[in-house]
């Protein structure tokens, strides 16, 4: 593709701000690189990459390649048989992390185009880990890289202690006088003392250094020349170890080159698609679409390098019933921007990143771009402006063809005014014959006529604000612009009166066609008023019936709650009722006399029938206290009494007598509940019972008769799990309390002692549980629990 129009278009610039998001050198160099594609299929694959990368970014968040390096070099040394030193290691041992991670990375995500790169890394963790084992860092091995470095080290320390111990001696002893200091230092890896100048023949030993003043020698002693002999071996020792080491590792790595290069090559691919994809999130940036038309429609487009937070957007369309826009308007108001950002965005797109438009954007594959933009005067070439443009120009119409772009800034501008836009019209015929995509800026009001009268080309202008005399940087496809030179040569300061002679300069047909665009502006301002309007009646209508079919949903919702949570309510009060008459008919059947067990089959029927209403979704009334019997009397109030509970609207049986304060415990069912005697009222049969001061056979004391005779002292929960003996054991305790045993037997068994555990955590927990304990020896020792009653 031409690098010229490239370069112009500051493609190039594109190109920085990508390897800017690249983390390895290999795909800063790719970002670099990068040029603009012409085949359809690589156009879309490489989009395809880019945004399939962007839609992992947003679901799994950032992947870094951070200190990934192209470790082709040290691969084709192993390959020879060579040995890597710990810096050569260690940045194998960082691409085998990053593909690890990588490679965590790519794990729970649906397959994409990039699924085919992450798959095929290899982490090589073993490699990995060994070489972090044994390499601490650039200069450092691991004493336990291996034993013998381990054991050369400890040797090296012991010598060194030594030594040192034979100098401090020497130094604190008969060398003190003959020392600069007391200390003891190093020179070449050798043990030495500081000896003033004078002495240094009273000292016998090795000469290894002299300070710069001449004042001070460092002298190995003669005694410790034999030890520093063997420390110095054993340094040499250490380097042949650790050179063992090294080679070991490299032997290890060089197993797996083919994992390796393919991991260096993936890795490198994966940085520079991810590159895009970043570069794409920083420009709110969409995938382009491109179809078998040749068309460019750019919805909301801005120039990539401008801030995308004051940059205006600009819709761009070309092709279909136009392949020629000529967009004209007042200077600085925005021209070139819009053609440079219709030709950037299409070399984008080209190159496989993804556009700075809004969704549905649509672009057409192009052989080359051109471009003809900005003052090109070359001094040393003898051209002027107009002569560099007209270069370029003859180079443009060499090579242009239907599959071409070719973007022209100020056409012909420079000359002739009159030449000139005849020249512009004939260089535009000519381009637009040939079926190429063209897109021209131009003051020239001829070229204004000549898109209205030319097929196939239609007039673009960039709004200008004439209440403001300032630029909107809209473009506006269809309207011809004015170039507004009057007002804003008003605007900044020139003499009213010479604006008005030059008007008078004007011809009449001039005039006359200032007046049509003027009108015509009046009229599209109008318009867009008017359809402003339209929409944003539209948009209220639309959001007033958004809000009508939420509230409705939600009264349904709410409406359908409240009847569920109704007959949810009723039903369970229902069947705690049917379970007390079902329990007290059992008891009669056993004890009771022939009416009264009529009776009761005559209310539990009753009680039924009340269900069936309820399961049928017959009931809608809300339930009722039947207050009729009037409020308790707690100078009456005794225990086994049956009231009602009214604001659990149950029934019960009095346990405990009315406190101070009026609380009392009612025994509704299997629960115990704590209420105030203001909160009670007979029920109709105890209103009668007290009225006549008589009481049946079904009172308290005929259930707690009852209860004593069927409650044993004992409860065998062996061989059940603990939710089932808990539930068994809820039930069991209920029944002991309200017969009026004193205290009970729990035979859990011993086993692992989870029952039993279970078992005394549980009666921690019941209110009416006076204390419990383990059985002795004789009464079942650990395999029962004795519970005892308040």
């Amino acid at each position: 593709m031409n690098k010229k129009a490239i370069n112009i278009l500051e493609f190039d610039k594109i190109r920085v701000r990508l390897a800017e998001n690249a983390g390895s050198a290999a795909a800063k160099r790719r970002c670099e690189a990068l040029v603009p594609m012409t085949d359809q299929t690589e156009i879309e694959a490489a989009q395809g990459q880019t945004g399939d990368a962007l839609s992992r970014l947003f679901s799994s968040g950032n992947i870094s390649f951070s200190g990934l390096k192209d470790i082709t070099p040290l691969l084709k040394r192993l390959e020879s048989g060579g040995i890597l030193n710990a810096p050569e290691l260690l940045a194998l041992s960082s691409v085998m992390s990053i593909a690890e991670r990588a490679k965590k990375y790519s794990e729970e995500v649906e397959e994409d185009s990039l699924s085919a790169f992450f798959e095929a890394l290899s982490p090589l963790t073993l490699q990995k880990e060994e070489i972090r084992r044994c390499i601490l860092s650039e200069d450092e091995i691991a004493d336990d890289a291996s034993p013998a470095i381990r054991d050369v080290r400890r040797r090296i320390k012991t010598a060194g202690d030594r030594i040192h111990e034979q100098l401090q001696k020497l130094v604190n002893g008969s060398l003190r006088t003959y020392l600069q200091e007391a200390v003891v230092t190093m020179r070449g890896e050798r043990y030495c003392v500081p000896v003033k100048a004078e002495y240094k023949s009273q000292v016998p030993g090795m000469i290894h250094d002299q300070s710069s003043s001449g004042s001070t020698y460092f002298i190995e002693p003669a005694s410790v020349v034999s030890l520093n002999n063997d420390l110095k071996e054993l340094f040499i020792k250490e380097e042949q170890e650790i050179e063992k080491v090294l080679a070991s590792l490299s032997a290890d790595c060089s197993e797996k080159l083919d994992e390796l290069y393919t991991d260096n090559s993936m890795l490198a691919e994966l940085d520079f698609i991810f590159a895009k994809a970043k570069l794409a999130m920083d420009m709110n940036a969409t995938r382009p679409v491109y179809g078998e038309e040749r068309i460019i429609h750019l919805r909301k487009a801005r120039h990539p390098l401008l801030d995308k937070k004051r940059v205006v957007p600009v819709d761009i369309s070309l092709g279909g019933d136009y392949s020629l826009l000529v967009v004209t308007g007042p200077n600085t108001g925005g021209k070139t921007v819009s053609l440079k950002t219709c030709g950037l965005i299409a070399a984008m797109g080209q190159a496989g990143l993804h556009i700075p438009c809004g969704d549905r954007s649509q672009l057409a594959v192009f052989d080359d771009i051109y471009a003809d933009i900005g003052d090109e005067q070359s001094i040393e070439q003898s051209l002027s402006t107009f002569s560099s443009h007209m270069k370029n120009i003859i180079y443009i119409l060499k090579h242009a063809d239907e599959n071409s772009l070719c973007l022209f800034d100020e056409l012909c501008a420079g000359t002739d005014p009159t030449e000139g836009a005849a020249l512009a019209i004939a260089i535009l015929r000519n381009i637009h014959r040939r079926g190429a995509m063209c897109m021209a800026t131009t003051h020239y009001s001829e070229l204004k006529l000549f898109a209205l009268s030319e097929p196939g080309v239609v007039n673009g202008s960039c709004e200008f604000d004439v209440k403001t005399l300032s630029p909107t940087y809209r473009l506006l496809i269809g309207v011809p612009g004015k170039s507004n030179a009057f007002a804003i040569s008003g605007k900044l300061g020139l003499d009213a009166g010479i604006i008005e002679d030059a008007k008078k300069n004007l011809s009449e047909s001039d005039k006359s066609f200032e007046d049509i665009l003027a009108a015509l502006e009046a009229n599209r301002l109008s318009l867009e008023k008017e359809r402003e309007r339209v929409e944003e009646m539209k948009r209220q209508a639309q959001s007033f019936k958004d809000k009508s079919r939420v509230n409705s949903e939600k009264l349904e919702d709410s409406t359908s709650r409240i009847l569920e949570e109704a007959k949810e309510e009723a039903r369970r009060i229902l069947q705690e009722a049917k379970a007390t008459a079902d329990e007290t008919i059992r008891n009669f059947q056993k004890y009771g006399s022939i009416d009264q067990i009529r009776e009761m089959e005559k209310d539990r029927e009753r009680i039924r029938s009340s269900m069936k209403k309820v399961s049928g979704s017959e009931v809608r009334e809300k339930i009722y206290v039947d207050d009729a019997a009037g409020r308790v009397d707690p100078k009456r109030l005794k225990k086994g009494d049956s009231v009602r509970v009214i604001p659990m609207n149950v029934n019960g049986t009095v346990s405990t007598l009315p406190d101070e304060r009026g609380n009392l415990f009612v025994q509704c069912g299997i629960l115990r509940s704590q209420v105030n005697v203001k909160d009670l009222a007979y029920t109709a049969e105890e209103a009668k019972q007290k009225k006549t001061g008589q009481r049946g056979g079904s009172g308290m004391s005929g259930i707690k008769m009852n209860k004593a005779a069927n409650v044993s002292g004992e409860i065998k929960l062996i061989g059940m799990t603990v939710d089932e003996a808990l539930a068994a054991l809820d039930k069991y305790l209920d029944d002991a309390y309200l017969s009026g045993i004193e205290q009970v037997r729990i035979v859990h068994g011993k086993g692992t002692g989870a029952l039993r555990k279970a078992v005394q955590q549980h009666l921690r927990h019941i209110k009416y549980v006076k204390s419990f304990r383990t059985a002795e020896y004789g009464e079942g020792d650990a395999g029962v629990t004795i519970a005892g009653f308040k």
